[in-house]
């Protein structure tokens, strides 16, 4: 059985890919599918592809909204892919912790993005789980 990690890599390849990419989410899967040399292509990978794009506008506003000094069209799409997952999992996901959410997209941005990637995003998701947890207080 793959791992939760395991999914949301392959889930934010998935979508980093589809930014570039006007084309529906099964045309997506399919050309992954036929690669056949995708790490991990399964219904969990896809649902959360789906349940990210079905919710990318709330996301993209929630990401506006703590990112100050950037524009949304000015996040490096490896940011904004990591960034909707992240949000995605802490608002939606009840099986991942806040915090988990946030040190995975964390050490995706570290493996995908450039240094300043990484300041950014945590910050972002720094400001965001504290906005949360006032919230649930």
């Amino acid at each position: 059985m793959a791992s939760r990690h395991d999914i949301r890599q392959a889930a934010f390849l998935l979508s980093f890919e589809k930014l570039f990419l006007d084309e529906e989410l099964e045309s997506l899967f399919e050309g992954a599918e036929e690669l056949g040399e995708f790490l991990l292509l399964n219904d969990d990978v896809k649902d959360l592809v789906r349940c990210v794009f079905d919710k990318q506008e709330e996301l993209d506003s929630i990401i506006s909204k703590y990112s100050d000094k950037r524009a949304l069209n000015r996040i490096p799409k490896v940011d904004l892919a990591v960034l909707r997952i992240a949000i995605y999992e802490a608002l939606y996901d009840d099986k991942v912790p806040v915090n988990v959410a946030i040190s995975e997209a964390v050490s995706l941005t570290e493996k995908y993005a450039l240094e300043p990637d990484v300041s950014f995003v945590n910050g972002l998701l720094g400001a965001f789980s504290k906005e949360l947890k006032k919230d649930e207080g």
